[in-house]
């Protein structure tokens, strides 16, 4: 890279974000960022060609080309527990399913990723259509995990639930207080899940149709993993939420739920039950995340849709 030092411009909804989520430790990544961003650029030869914005909600997205022209992305993101396997995970796929990683500082939270087309998601297509790809791909990503891999079991993720739950529990969330009998029954149906599961695979962890963007070497491959070892009813949970709000909004919600977990469930040849608990799971965690962030809406839309399971 040659010329002037680039100026990057952090997006506004980043900032919000992540001061949201990470408080006093989210704003002193946020000060240090454009200086990493650089630095990396400078490291990797790159040329930039625009800051994404939005871009991530824990990462700032780079349209870069590299010495040779071609394109690639940088991504320098916090490195929280759910995301600091990433590169791990990625490399582990080798681009089969997933963007490819073209190079890694994992203690920086850096990558360069293979180019997508980040314009057009998976949400793009109409539901059926990507319920299909999405399906498709997603057993592409069900792989054996890797010897010593560092993957956090999936318990940890009910773990983490249960003290956000917790927190809540003391703090001014009347919300919180309301669904209480909600949030046990998914933490304790969760609990009993981890315990009787009878697989374990590298899942992708945050599965859905905005994860999915089209490429040029595949119809569509997944971005952004936040890696667990669990079993293959949890990854597909995440999946069976997407669009929840156009799926409560329909007439018969409970029915029109039990018919999508019905489908993912022979599509991919899950358990029933067991996605069902799971998604249960899963609801009620986006909605602690969403009332820990003070996103009161997103928080009761994964409510309802928990209710209705």
């Amino acid at each position: 890279m040659s010329g002037a030092e680039p100026t990057i411009t952090v997006p506004s909804w980043l900032t919000g974000t992540v001061t949201a989520t990470h408080g006093e430790a989210g704003r002193e990544w946020l000060a240090a960022l454009p200086a990493r961003a650089a630095a990396h650029l400078a490291r990797w030869d790159l040329t930039p060609e625009r800051i994404l914005d939005p871009g991530g909600s824990l990462s700032l997205v780079a349209y870069v080309h590299r010495d040779d022209l071609s394109p690639a992305v940088l991504k320098v993101g916090l490195s929280t527990p759910e995301t600091v396997h990433e590169p791990t995970a990625l490399a582990h796929w080798a681009g089969r399913g997933a963007v490819l990683l073209l190079d890694s500082d994992p203690a920086e939270g850096v990558l360069l990723l293979e180019r997508l087309h980040g314009e057009i998601p998976l949400r793009s297509l109409a539901e059926p259509k990507a319920m299909l790809e999405a399906t498709s791909l997603l057993h592409r990503l069900w792989v054996d995990l890797p010897e010593g891999h560092p993957f956090p079991a999936v318990r940890e993720r009910i773990e983490a639930a249960t003290a956000t739950a917790a927190r809540l529990a003391e703090g001014p969330h009347p919300a919180a207080a309301e669904v209480r009998p909600l949030i046990a029954e998914a933490l304790e149906t969760a609990r009993g899940l981890a315990d009787s599961a009878t697989e374990s695979f590298l899942l992708h962890g945050d599965f859905h149709h905005g994860n999915v963007l089209a490429a040029d070497r595949a119809p569509w491959l997944a971005i952004d993993p936040r890696p667990v070892a669990g079993e293959r009813a949890y990854d597909l949970a995440r999946l069976a939420l997407d669009r929840a709000d156009t799926l409560i909004g329909s007439p018969g919600a409970p029915a029109a739920v039990r018919r999508r977990l019905g489908k993912l469930s022979e599509a991919l040849d899950v358990d029933q039950d067991r996605l069902r608990g799971w998604t249960l799971f899963r609801a009620v965690d986006l909605a602690l995340r969403a009332l820990a962030a003070d996103r009161r809406e997103d928080a009761e839309l994964h409510l309802e849709f928990a209710g209705s399971l």
